[in-house]
């Protein structure tokens, strides 16, 4: 396993006229520090990107169908409103993460105290190969970081101040015109969603009043009066 943040060590020890670290390893003691493939990859500090990985390449894999009974990550958990996918699930890169969050930042600076809560984390590595390339040869090189989410899942929240439900609307239509996928509005009262169901909670049955014994009756009629 390996850090991304501290790979930056290894890019500076490979530029001439600096003398390397010497490896703490105890089996090689005083072996230098060789370069790496990995050494190219850094993580900034504003980057939507995992601190550490065990593996740079990883499979494709596919979305999830929410398909077990599960209703976790569909309702807010953080703030006062937020959105959630409707359409079908998608694979949401870094970039586009970033850009939502920069939007909804934005037009809530004149608002003090607000926060933007982000409920997925792009921690899947997604490699791609050159167009009009030879099959084989390997997997292809790093590309960017994304994450898999099926539908239903909750990726935005607003909240920490007091926001109008018109505004934050407005917000979260823009937030969701930057994503590809379809997405829904949602608020604490909303229930949660099982894939393309909404689970709408259970309505106290009616009880009808001539099914009722006399005594029931009765003591019904002295209530309302």
């Amino acid at each position: 396993m390996f850090s991304l943040s501290s790979l930056s060590r290894r890019v500076l020890a490979s530029v001439p006229g600096r003398v390397a670290p010497f490896s703490p390893s105890p089996s090689v003691p005083g072996a230098l520090i060789t370069n790496s493939p990995l050494s190219i990859f850094t993580r900034a500090r504003s980057q939507l990107a995992p601190k550490q990985v065990q593996h740079i390449k990883r499979h494709k894999g596919r979305i999830p169908i929410p398909t077990g009974g599960s209703t976790k990550g569909t309702t807010l958990a953080y703030g006062e409103w937020g959105i959630r996918i409707k359409g079908n699930g998608a694979r949401l890169s870094a970039k586009q993460l970033t850009t939502v969050e920069e939007v909804i930042k934005k037009k809530l600076k004149v608002i003090k105290g607000s926060k933007v809560y982000l409920r997925v984390f792009p921690d899947i590595p997604v490699c791609i190969k050159g167009n009009e390339t030879r099959m084989g040869k390997g997997k292809g090189t790093f590309e960017f970081w994304a994450t898999r989410v099926p539908t239903g899942r909750v990726i935005f929240e607003i909240g920490g101040a007091p926001i109008r439900e018109e505004l934050a609307r407005d917000i979260m239509r823009i937030a969701s015109s930057k994503l590809p996928t379809k997405m829904e509005f949602i608020s604490r009262s909303t229930p949660p969603r099982l894939g393309n169901l909404v689970l709408h909670p259970p309505q106290p049955p009616k009880l009808d009043a001539a099914a009722l014994p006399a005594e029931a009756q009765a003591s019904q009629l002295a209530v309302t009066t």
